[in-house]
């Protein structure tokens, strides 16, 4: 194989990755799943006793899920400017994650140990919370930049 059709055949994998989309539908199955979860989360914390740490998790893997298929679920008008517009979303939310994810724990740092005299160590974020965060920047600044158009 030469080197052209070695490039060739990476750049259609790349093209293949870059242009994938759920059919549109899969913004409504990813709605339903986030939403049960949401509603399965306040279930958990107001009305189950004992250890449910293992069902904690699991609702939070199943919110990711669901807010993954609404993020690439295809538009039902999806045409060059709005491909534009959610890779547009993806790099805001990249970088607004990021940011977080750096800033986040010394602001959690510095208010914990203000209103706590003895002080508290610091930690820093989990992984659910950083893909939430992302996951949610992406999907508000898809929505807002749609409307903008």
């Amino acid at each position: 194989m030469g080197k052209q059709n070695y490039i060739e055949c990476e750049r259609k994998g790349l093209e293949r990755l870059i242009n994938f989309r759920l059919p549109a539908y899969f913004n409504k199955v990813g709605l339903l799943i986030a939403g049960l979860s949401i509603a399965a989360m306040f279930y958990r914390a107001f009305a189950l006793e004992g250890d449910t740490e293992w069902l904690k998790l699991v609702l939070q893997k199943t919110l990711l899920i669901g807010m993954l298929l609404m993020s690439v679920a295809r538009d039902k008008d999806e045409d060059e400017l709005v491909v534009k517009l959610r890779m547009q979303s993806y790099t805001y939310a990249f970088i607004a994650g990021v940011i977080y994810a750096l800033v986040m724990p010394l602001v959690d740092y510095g208010v914990s140990n203000a209103l706590k005299p003895e002080g508290e160590a610091f930690h820093d974020l989990g992984d659910f919370q950083v893909l939430l965060f992302i996951l949610m920047v992406q999907l508000l600044c898809f929505n807002a930049l749609k409307r903008m158009r």
